[in-house]
């Protein structure tokens, strides 16, 4: 762990480059709690960089993928409005943190809120692109707002906000941007076209999004008729939830819902009726 030793100031960038590779790594408990202990330490007059907000921010947003939005979102709440959006460094960790909120909300259901909170996020990179390099979270955040806006029943809008950014997603993001399409098809009964963006030669997703693709899968299959397949790949989801995710995540949920209706056994599907698997966070 980090002792205040260790988190001198020559040495902040290289222990939160280490913290950012274990995060795509999927260690979000490692990370969290190495994260909370360096937001822990003494605060000093910092002139460049602000580690203690940047370690919060780390903190709550690993709490987020690992599947824990109501226990975050009252954090990020919190750390949002103390951040002072002044500094260019301080402008981009608030940013970053609300592209984090709008997660939590997806993950709450609350679409109405986490499109309005995506849309300002995107119009504020916008403003600091000229500034900063921002790419990367601006694509984070699309392809937040097409899963909000499949949470929302816009699927024509959802599919051409993950079409169009296809192109400027990399590494493990293909995937999730490949699978949130596919699911803004299912949602317009297009469940072949689903089925052929499924079946594509994606990279790994991360860890956050396990068990999405065969949700989206599962759910594709079950629009076709296709109810064994559909089964046995939300079975597969669902053991990934359960193995990979903590226990409050909302993908385990649905899938267990999902399952419930694939086996006609809607009333067994105590945690709510089927629908959105949820944002795949970051």
């Amino acid at each position: 762990m980090t002792t205040i030793r260790t988190a001198r100031d020559s040495q902040w960038e290289e222990t939160f480059s280490r913290l950012r590779t274990m995060t795509r790594e999927g260690r979000y408990e490692e990370v969290e709690a190495e994260a909370r202990a360096l937001a822990a330490l003494p605060r000093r007059p910092w002139r460049r960089r602000p580690p203690h907000w940047e370690a919060r921010v780390l903190a709550t947003g690993t709490a987020v993928m690992h599947g824990r939005p109501a226990e975050a979102l009252d954090e990020l709440d919190a750390l949002i409005a103390e951040l002072d959006p002044v500094g260019l460094n301080s402008q981009m960790l608030r940013l970053i943190a609300r592209s984090h909120r709008v997660v939590a909300l997806s993950g709450l259901r609350r679409y109405a809120e986490a499109e309005t909170e995506a849309l300002a996020v995107l119009g504020e990179l916008t403003r600091i692109a000229h500034r900063a390099p921002v790419s990367g979270l601006e694509v984070n955040t699309l392809g937040h707002l097409a899963a909000v806006l499949c949470g929302l029943a816009r699927y024509e809008e959802a599919e051409a906000v993950a079409r169009g950014n296809l192109h400027r997603a990399d590494g493990p993001a293909v995937a999730v941007l490949h699978t949130t399409l596919a699911r803004s098809l299912t949602g317009q009964g297009r469940h072949e076209e689903a089925l052929t963006e499924l079946g594509r030669s994606l990279p790994q997703p991360p860890r956050h999004a396990a068990g999405y693709l065969d949700l989206a899968t599962a759910e594709a299959l079950y629009g076709l008729g296709r109810r064994a397949e559909a089964e046995d790949a939300v079975r597969r989801a669902l053991a990934a939830c359960e193995g990979r995710l903590h226990p409050a995540h909302p993908r385990t949920a649905e899938a267990r819902a999902l399952l419930a209706r694939v086996t006609g056994g809607e009333q067994d599907a105590a945690s709510g009726e089927g629908g959105d698997p949820g944002d795949p966070g970051e």
